[in-house]
């Protein structure tokens, strides 16, 4: 979404009655469900992307190529005629993505989009990964059923989108006035995981009736929103029909959404709009991803084929994932969601608990589009190892989710608290591993953050690359691992746009992270997840390249890696 944020200038007209209905309404023809798991691979996929490639997927770079490419592929392999349009007028000549999936009218065209692009602070995982991501694999469900098609269906993925809606104009452009008039409406979906998100479906065309009347069905409200810009600025202007469907980004929840919507009351829809923290998973609020992926395969749907589904619904947990010790529990939330047809009760059992632990629902059973709370309890005597608890959803059918518990043994985490050697680089150079001049008593730009000693990498102002490692053993059996350090980047460098010199930063193999020139800051806390590596040995390195003008400086302080 683009930074500009003011109130909308179009005019939106009542809404229809059937969404401002206060009860669930059964739907009246449902696709196949879209399953979040597949559209989180995505979204690490553009995670991989923007990680790889400078830490960003901004429109003209390596990292929006990549996007571009794996839309193509994907779409290419799935059956949908797919055109890739040069923006000319897009940084980098960039590329919009268009796919048609054969069949059905075409003078009766509903278009659906995203724009493929982030900003250059960061990975833009939710602005918009997350309406990339939902669209690709609602187009490759449609696909894989093969619905009959009574009117036709594109998709597009727009570059330029933060550079002022620039793909989309320039598609837009290139249509005749009879291809505009084909189109009889377009949804765009632009940051639909927000952390502390609502949901918004802004416009009055027939994509917006249809996400309405989703959302009636499994009991979520709905607002129109304030907020803008996105692409489907350049269809209304245009004289298409169109609207914008989001969670949210800068602007704050309030109590009244908070009652409506759960979240915190005077905190950004999205913390971490236009900023590096934008990444997955932790800028993706889940249930809201799966809930806008089914909406919209929903409008796709119901607009565009024949076909109806019997009643069908999903389950899913948050977290899946648990480790406890002896007599102690932990809980989850189960999440089923009505995929097809009408809401129906779904009631929830477990399978497959080890002696000494129960499991319990509260309530035992719901309103597919409802939740419940399941408790897993474990006594004293619960063996150690991991478990794979099944959980059960029953109505018409049955379905079911994975949870994994894992029961730690006597002594489990026994060696927790913080485990890097020389931490604040106070004494000498050892445990760590570092370039000459790295480490020391650094003043001026270099200054430490506390103490006398920190980490300097590059700030020469020439061809350098500077490394700091450092191997470290973390203990299985804990439940969390914490990576952090303090980070200060100061630079010559009077770019906005491209990254000079760099600082990557890694566990063994893995980036975390890359830093540049254009993430210059004063000292700012930096924070990793290193769960996947418990009970491993693994090196921890920090590599510093500066290219042959104007300095960047990198300098590091107060490192931990904590262990509880």
């Amino acid at each position: 979404m683009t930074a500009v944020l003011v109130a909308a200038t179009v005019a939106l007209g009542a809404l229809p009655a059937a969404a401002s209905a206060a009860a669930p309404s059964p739907l009246l023809a449902a696709p196949p469900a879209v399953n979040v798991a597949n559209v989180n691979a995505h979204l690490q996929q553009l995670q991989t992307f923007a990680t790889s490639n400078g830490g960003n997927r901004a429109t003209g770079t390596a990292g929006h190529t990549a996007t571009t490419t794996y839309l193509q592929q994907k779409l290419q392999a799935a059956g949908y005629t797919v055109t890739v349009q040069t923006c000319t007028t897009c940084s980098g000549s960039a590329k919009n993505i268009i796919a048609d999936w054969p069949g059905g009218n075409t003078s009766n065209t509903y278009m659906f989009g995203a724009h493929s692009d982030g900003v250059a602070a960061g990975p833009g995982i939710n602005d918009d990964g997350s309406g990339t991501a939902t669209l690709l694999e609602a187009a490759l469900v449609l696909a894989a059923n093969n619905p009959t098609m009574t009117n036709h269906v594109r998709f597009g993925w727009w570059a330029g989108e933060e550079q002022g809606l620039i793909g989309s104009k320039f598609y837009v452009n290139s249509l005749t006035t009879a291809q505009r008039t084909a189109i009889k409406a377009y949804g765009t979906f632009d940051m639909i995981a927000s952390t502390n998100g609502g949901y918004f479906v802004t416009g009055t065309d027939a994509v917006a009736v249809k996400l309405r009347e989703y959302f009636t069905s499994i009991n979520v409200p709905t607002e129109t929103s304030t907020e803008c810009c996105s692409d489907d600025g350049s269809f209304r202007n245009a004289g298409i029909p169109s609207s914008i469907n989001s969670t949210g980004a800068s602007f704050t929840k309030t109590s009244a959404q908070v009652t409506k919507w759960g979240g915190t009351a005077g905190q950004p829809y999205d913390p971490c709009y236009h900023r590096a923290c934008d990444s997955y998973p932790s800028n993706i609020n889940t249930t809201s991803l799966g809930r806008w992926a089914n909406a919209e395969m929903y409008a796709v749907w119901t607009l565009t084929t024949g076909t109806t589904t019997a009643n069908d619904f999903s389950v899913s947990l948050s977290p899946a994932t648990a480790a406890v010790n002896p007599g102690s529990s932990a809980t989850t939330t189960v999440n089923t969601a009505t995929t097809a047809g009408s809401a129906q009760t779904v009631t929830l059992t477990s399978s497959g608990a080890p002696s000494g632990v129960s499991v319990s629902f509260s309530p035992a059973s719901v309103t597919s589009g409802g939740s419940s709370t399941m408790t897993v309890a474990t006594t004293a005597a619960a063996p150690a190892g991991s478990y794979t608890i099944t959980v059960t959803g029953t109505g018409s059918v049955s379905h079911s989710a994975s949870y994994t518990l894992t029961v730690n043994g006597t002594g489990a985490c026994g060696s927790p608290g913080q485990k890097l050697g020389n931490p604040g680089f106070e004494t000498a150079t050892a445990p760590w591993t570092a370039s000459t001049g790295v480490i020391g008593a650094n003043t001026g730009e270099g200054a430490p953050r506390t103490g006398t000693r920190n980490a300097w990498l590059n700030g020469y102002g020439s061809t350098r690359t500077e490394t700091l490692s450092q191997s470290v053993t973390l203990p299985a059996g804990c439940s969390a691992y914490t990576l952090s350090f303090y980070l200060k980047i100061s630079t010559a460098e009077t770019t906005t746009t491209t990254q000079y010199d760099k600082l990557t930063v890694q566990v063994g193999t893995t980036t975390l992270q890359v830093f540049s020139n254009l993430n210059a800051s004063a000292y700012t806390l930096r924070s990793y997840n290193l769960a996947a590596y418990a009970g491993q040995t693994v090196t921890l390195k920090f590599t510093g390249v500066e290219d042959s003008s104007l300095k960047t400086s990198f300098v590091i302080d107060d490192t931990a890696l904590t262990v509880s």
